[in-house]
């Protein structure tokens, strides 16, 4: 009799789960649901409009996803409940949300269903700057030695300036909420009906560490007298190793799910950092990029070393016994969507439906027959801001070289080079600050869909890649996790090492850099990192001043 777990990886637009053989990481069945009201980031569904740099969820669609796709993964595999010994969860992060003290998020409450600040806001929710530029400062200026595990900047992505942009903005929402929480540990909540935060997601996404816990309520109390309890008023100080279990599944949860009560869940994780695991990284000198919407990039090291410009190291905040370091880039797949949406003629369209192909898949295909330089296009890759090294959302897309010949297949490419640009400016600033890097490791779905990037970045970055043998590298990561969550006595595994041997997988596709197209990227390189540094180290502001004057007109 086979053991099984489930993985469920809530992405930025839909959740997908798959059921996996503990044995042999054999990935059984698979399900996924797009969520009903996807990212929200011009109206609520009352119509009501958001402003600038939002980017809300509704929960509702992380329960939706939970009540469809395991219910989806055990009629198509026709597995037993009784045969599935686990769960793992991992979402965006960092999304939160407020709720009361039940779990009930204030969303679902009628008086607050046309309150913005009532809804989750996404990983990619930007218009919290003016709160992380301003904790930043303070942080910098009181000398706090927790900011340099953070690359010296705390992103407007992350739980405080967030919080605290509720508290600024709605301060009636701040005082009805009982807890403000990532949605991985909401989602584990719903689960197991007990509160339990990762901490993994604290130690990245609030300023938590393993010895020092949270800052201190002095210096909360320095940005706003009113966030001098955050932590004890909103939050938890008890978090959770994301390899242990959290709890087991609710005798509610089961009817919903299909499921068996009592059944183990993980801590929840990250929708990077589950991954690792997943291609059977197990030690430093690996970097792992998951490239999807956006691009997060993790690597593990052995001793602490402070990197500017990243998001964070964490000790034990990937893998059991490693600093886990992450870097990554806002725009990747966002970035070629836009594009093709915005900018490339009906013709092509036309012409991509005749072949029976995707657009992004003919557009490639045309960017493919160009060599690098041909085009004279050099673009930056910041069409949602700047995640690593210069950590600024205020940044702007930009594209340099256009004349009235140029294509939209050159455009595309031009694009595609910048976030391989990007990736390789993270690589240099890990190596320059003392982390090896030594492989490229990609998952996700540009990942598993496109041989053509992977070769021009392999091409950029100058080492060799490596790519997930998943198409559902956080889903089978998370589905690891259940197996561990479970333990050896159930049918799963004692810890996250043994159960990455059995259930992670590669691809034998192994794509080399060609020394053909090696030089010729080295010198676009160089000029990429001149427009980087004058556009995003203070050479020229343009970009931020044009942005403040689009404020200034909504």
């Amino acid at each position: 009799m086979s053991n099984y777990t489930i993985g469920i990886d809530f992405g930025s637009l839909s959740g997908r789960a798959v059921l996996v053989n503990v044995a042999t990481g054999e990935e059984v069945a698979q399900s996924v649901l797009d969520y009903p009201h996807a990212v929200m980031d011009e109206t609520l569904p009352s119509g009501k409009k958001l402003g600038v740099d939002w980017a809300l969820q509704h929960p509702r669609d992380y329960l939706e996803v939970l009540y469809g796709t395991i219910p989806g993964v055990l009629a198509e595999s026709g597995v037993e409940k009784e045969d599935v010994i686990g769960i793992g969860i991992d979402c965006t992060a960092c999304t939160m949300l407020p709720t009361l003290a039940d779990g009930t998020p204030l969303c679902f409450l009628p008086e607050y269903e046309d309150e913005p600040h009532a809804y989750a806001k996404l990983w990619k929710h930007h218009a919290a700057q003016e709160y992380a530029n301003r904790l930043n400062e303070a942080a910098h200026v009181r000398k706090e030695k927790w900011i340099a595990r953070y690359g010296g900047k705390i992103s407007s992505e992350w739980t405080f300036p967030k919080i605290w942009q509720v508290l600024d903005e709605a301060p009636h929402i701040y005082e009805k909420m009982d807890r403000f929480i990532e949605a991985a540990d909401w989602i584990v909540w719903q689960l197991t009906g007990t509160e339990k935060r990762s901490a993994c997601i604290a130690g990245y996404k609030a300023v938590w560490h393993k010895k020092d816990g949270y800052p201190t309520d002095d210096f909360f109390a320095s940005l706003d007298p009113r966030l001098e309890h955050v932590v004890d008023e909103k939050l938890a100080r008890r978090v959770y190793p994301h390899d242990t279990c959290a709890g087991y599944l609710t005798r509610e949860m089961a009817e919903k799910t299909g499921l068996a009560e009592g059944t183990a869940v993980a801590v929840a994780n990250t929708d990077a950092h589950v991954c690792m695991p997943a291609v059977r990284i197990g030690g430093p000198g690996k970097v792992l990029a998951i490239m999807g919407t956006s691009t997060c990039m993790m690597l593990l090291g052995e001793e602490e070393c402070a990197v500017p410009g990243i998001c964070g190291y964490v000790e034990d905040g990937m893998l059991p016994g490693f600093y886990g370091y992450e870097g990554g880039q806002s725009c990747v797949g966002d970035h070629f969507a836009w594009f093709v949406e915005n900018c490339v003629p009906a013709e092509y369209f036309e012409e991509a439906q005749r072949r029976g192909e995707n657009i992004h898949t003919y557009m490639q295909e045309l960017a493919a027959g160009l060599k690098p330089g041909e085009s004279g296009l050099l673009a930056l890759d910041w069409w949602n801001g700047n995640r690593s090294v210069l950590v600024d959302v205020d940044l702007t897309g930009m594209m340099l070289g256009m004349t009235l010949r140029t294509k939209p297949e050159e455009m595309y490419r031009a694009l595609v080079e910048a976030t391989a640009f990007g990736a390789r400016k993270i690589i240099e600033n890990f190596e320059k600050n003392g982390v090896r890097v030594d492989e490229y490791y990609a998952a996700g779905g540009i990942a598993e869909k496109s041989a053509f990037m992977m070769q021009l970045y392999a091409d950029v970055i100058k080492k060799k890649i490596r790519i997930s043998g998943s198409p559902q590298g956080p889903a089978l990561g998370a589905a690891i996790y259940g197996a561990v969550a479970a333990g050896a006595e159930k049918g799963g595994y004692q810890n996250v090492f043994d159960a990455a041997d059995a259930m992670g997988k590669l691809k034998d596709t192994v794509y080399t850099p060609n020394p053909a197209c090696t030089d010729i990227y080295d010198r676009l390189y160089m000029e990429y990192e001149t427009l980087h540094d004058y556009f995003g180290r203070g050479g020229n502001d343009v970009m931020k001043r044009l942005k403040a004057i689009k404020k200034e007109m909504h």
